[in-house]
């Protein structure tokens, strides 16, 4: 509107907002609590199990859930998948390691064309992270205005399903693998996405 001559008041330009913000916090599972996860079983609760695999493959090779979901056994080769993603129709090449090969070939005589039978998964993470006590206490700062509020969770409460895709990228670099790298299979086309998590490795030094 203001470059075709519509819009006279330009402040807008200057303003500056006062609101008092708080970097959101990135939630992921160190390496020995994916390990926990990873190693834990369900033989009672088929339904956890399956999403325990799910959520275990997502963070072993960075995929969205929406991905992990549309994984097609065609998209898998001899030691790496393909994919282009739902988000962001980026083509992917991730290399596969020794756990999420050990993932897929559990599940390799499935029926149809799907790599896993993804369950719907709105609340699951939260209960297996429960089941596998990862309950490191997590505070959480936001304001309301001016008012700073300080929230306390378990740490198995903040598990969502973008979780995996976090603690794929931050155990990657803390493992000391090179940002452009992580972001090779990641799909980030700059460092600015990749910043929060760069930070966190590097505090972990």
């Amino acid at each position: 509107a203001s470059e075709k001559g519509y819009n006279k008041e330009l402040s807008f330009v200057t303003f500056k907002e006062k609101l008092k913000t708080i970097p959101a916090k990135v939630i992921f599972l160190e390496w020995n609590e994916l390990m926990s996860v990873y190693n834990a079983t369900f033989p009672n609760e088929p339904h956890l199990e399956l999403a325990k695999d799910v959520f275990c493959f997502q963070c072993f090779t960075s995929l969205r859930y929406s991905d992990v979901k549309n994984l097609k056994k065609a998209d898998i080769y001899d030691g790496y998948i393909t994919i282009t993603t739902i988000k962001t129709d980026e083509p992917l090449k991730i290399e596969l390691n020794k756990y999420s090969k050990a993932i897929l070939k559990k599940y390799k005589g499935i029926e149809g064309i799907y790599a896993l039978p993804v369950p719907v998964n709105q609340r699951m993470n939260k209960e297996i992270c429960k089941a596998c006590e990862i309950n490191e206490p997590i505070c959480r700062t936001y304001y309301k205005g001016a008012e700073r509020i300080d929230e306390i969770h378990p740490k198995y409460e903040l598990i969502g399903t973008h979780c995996g895709r976090k603690t794929f990228i931050c155990n990657a670099l803390m493992l000391g693998i090179a940002p452009n790298i992580v972001m090779k299979w990641t799909g980030h086309r700059d460092y600015k996405s990749m910043k929060p998590y760069i930070d966190i490795a590097d505090k972990a030094k």
